[in-house]
């Protein structure tokens, strides 16, 4: 039988009611499924920041004294800067420890001599060591690294300064001294002072701006022109103010490419093994913990 006159009004009424239900579950399958769309200038801010935040650091003693230092911590836990902090990231990337900030001249270092090798400021002739000027560049050094003086490098026949390779970071963001940040190396400078191989890292922030522009030593060039003569120019000439003669570099005066860089840096990471699993004498009596 068909539905009678009365029926009329039930039905139109579910029918009203099941097309507004209709309406809402529409509603809320699109709002389900619609991406989420953060506005154009927060999705342009989003880069991965550079600063490794497991390490913190602990100051101990006053500012600007002999024994100021920065100490390192992985959680609770005292860690060494030179031994714990890993050398490579994992995208194939290194980390670095920065010591001494970009526009500063107070020379920090980390203390090879010392448990845990904190930062601490340089000392000559019983004072506090500062640049002649301001380095216009972050600089530090490569954990796990070590250029061994008892090794004779066979092009420049000169032997390593007993020290972590260091970095000359050129992005253009102050670091702070004591953080650990990831840099991409770019290329490296055969320094020799007084007659050490010192060699110098050319690398930058993996979060600078123009990061994703560089990749070796012509590409440096093109984005930062003049730069590397001026990194050669700063660090050949630092020592004259205080009467002592320029620093030498090898490979005539040449930035090297990633790849020559790489190397280096895998040799003195392999040197720095030797060192720290006993397989090579500690007669330099370093801090290995």
């Amino acid at each position: 039988h068909g539905p009678g006159a009365q029926d009329f009004p039930v039905i139109m009424a579910a029918s009203m009611s099941s097309l507004r239900m209709m309406k809402v579950l529409r509603t809320r399958a699109v709002t389900r499924a619609a991406p989420l769309r953060m506005p154009l200038a927060v999705r342009a801010q989003h880069t991965a920041s550079s600063k490794i935040e497991a390490f913190t650091n602990a100051e101990k003693g006053p500012k600007d004294s002999l024994e100021y230092r920065i100490f390192f911590n992985a959680g609770a836990k005292l860690v060494s800067p030179w031994h714990e902090v890993p050398l490579y990231a994992e995208d194939g990337n290194l980390h670095y420890i920065n010591e001494i900030p970009k526009e500063t001249s107070a020379k920090m270092e980390v203390a090879t001599d010392e448990v845990g090798n904190p930062i601490k400021q340089d000392i000559k002739k019983g004072k506090l060591r500062f640049y002649p000027y301001n380095i216009n560049w972050n600089y530090g050094m490569l954990p796990q690294t070590w250029e061994d003086p008892a090794k004779t490098d066979p092009t420049l026949n000169v032997q390593g300064d007993n020290d972590p390779v260091d970095v000359v970071e050129i992005g253009s963001v102050a670091h702070k001294s004591g953080g650990v940040y990831k840099v991409k190396p770019l290329g490296v400078y055969a320094m020799i002072d007084d007659g050490e191989l010192d060699w110098k890292v050319i690398a930058i922030s993996v979060d600078d701006p123009k990061a994703a522009l560089v990749n070796d030593v012509a590409d440096v060039e093109e984005h930062f022109p003049g730069e590397l003569e001026k990194v050669l120019t700063w660090f050949r000439d630092y020592k004259i103010p205080d009467g002592k003669g320029a620093n030498k570099f090898g490979y005539d005066n040449k930035c090297l490419d990633k790849a020559f860089t790489m190397n280096v840096i895998k040799e003195t990471h392999e040197a720095y093994v030797h060192l720290k699993s006993g397989a090579r004498k500690n007669s330099e009596d370093l801090s290995l913990i």
